[in-house]
């Protein structure tokens, strides 16, 4: 259990609901990031102007114009606690956090102006009514989407898609037409993201509601229940694992001829890289990393009772053996469905 985790509960923090912990937007970090977002607008000659408050999760209620901010952003307690439980932050720092809001403005945009329901927007990106479902399947370095969020997040869904488009049209100092000049789809998008904004950014949005969904004032559910049900993927964990492990350490533990160093315990260095591989893993394959974490426990696990270890001399071919693995895996998941066939 990691020490900010030990820290809350030691209070009633841990047990406490969600919405009894005054949490706010003002008087925080993300007050002045606020700022500078609606200053970004100004530059981009937007008018519109969304609602912000914290919820669970980044989001916009379809048909609104509100921007829901994690909760965990608000306190840089809650903020170490969300890092140490889930490995990714969603707005770490400064930039981070205006990234995101790039992202769910492009939301704001389309549900304001009901731009998914014109014939070009459905020709570019798909229909809204597409299902969409949580788990997705990228494909890397598609030359047909933008790269933003990581993850590949635009492939997600025709609403991502847009959205990720007009965070890269968005973002300041970013120079578009170059970037994606060899990626004809995703120029088009921009490009058309670049004509319709130009068009609609003086007039009136044909959506105004600014309506909340969970709503941070209103969570009842305690931090507990929130780690708990952000944990429950432990049925996915690849039986028989074993053999492979053995094979990954069985080099890395031979010895120069008179060497007399002790070998170094595999769980340890598993568990080093266990923050690293979250946020690497899920930038380029899109294995969530909350997933990535509970696999490599699961691997660390199963290290330390096999009992294996590396020769210390090969630290950094230890780290690429086990990093490329877990890829392996989780690019496995991503287009099997499976760890392992």
């Amino acid at each position: 259990m990691d020490q900010t985790e030990i820290a809350f509960q030691e209070t009633n923090l841990w047990s406490t609901p969600i919405r009894d912990l005054g949490l706010t937007i003002e008087g925080t970090r993300l007050e002045p990031i606020v700022a500078d977002f609606l200053r970004e607008l100004d530059a981009c000659g937007i008018r519109l102007r969304p609602r912000f408050y914290l919820s669970s999760e980044w989001g916009v209620p379809f048909e609104t114009v509100s921007i829901a901010i994690p909760f965990y952003l608000a306190d840089p307690d809650l903020t170490r606690l969300h890092r140490e439980r889930m490995g990714l932050v969603e707005g770490l720092d400064r930039d981070d956090v205006l990234r995101y809001m790039r992202h769910e403005m492009g939301h704001v945009m389309n549900y304001a102006y009901r731009l998914y329901d014109t014939e070009e927007w459905v020709k570019l990106f798909g229909s809204i009514t597409q299902p969409y479902e949580d788990d997705y399947t990228p494909q890397p370095f598609s030359r047909r989407h933008v790269r933003h969020l990581p993850g590949w997040y635009a492939q997600k869904h025709p609403d991502e898609d847009w959205s990720e488009t007009f965070a890269v049209w968005m973002s300041p100092g970013l120079d578009w037409r170059t970037d994606y000049r060899a990626w004809p789809v995703a120029l088009a998008k921009l490009s058309y993201c670049d004509r319709v904004i130009a068009r609609v950014r003086d007039t009136a949005p044909l959506v105004t509601d600014d309506a909340l969904d969970e709503d941070v004032a209103e969570i009842a559910y305690t931090l507990e229940d929130f780690y708990d049900d952000a944990e429950d993927l432990r049925d996915e964990l690849p039986p028989g694992i074993d053999g492979a492990l053995r094979s990954i350490f069985r080099d890395l533990s031979r010895r120069d001829a008179g060497a007399e160093r002790a070998l170094l315990p595999a769980a340890e260095l598993l568990r080093r890289l266990e923050r690293d591989l979250m946020n690497s893993v899920f930038r380029w394959t899109g294995h969530f990393p909350e997933r990535t974490s509970l696999l490599v426990r699961h691997l660390a696990e199963r290290a330390s009772t096999l009992e294996l270890g590396y020769d210390g001399s090969r630290e950094e071919q230890a780290r690429v053996a086990v990093t490329t693995f877990v890829t392996a895996l989780a690019m496995n998941f991503i287009h099997r469905g499976a760890y392992l066939p």
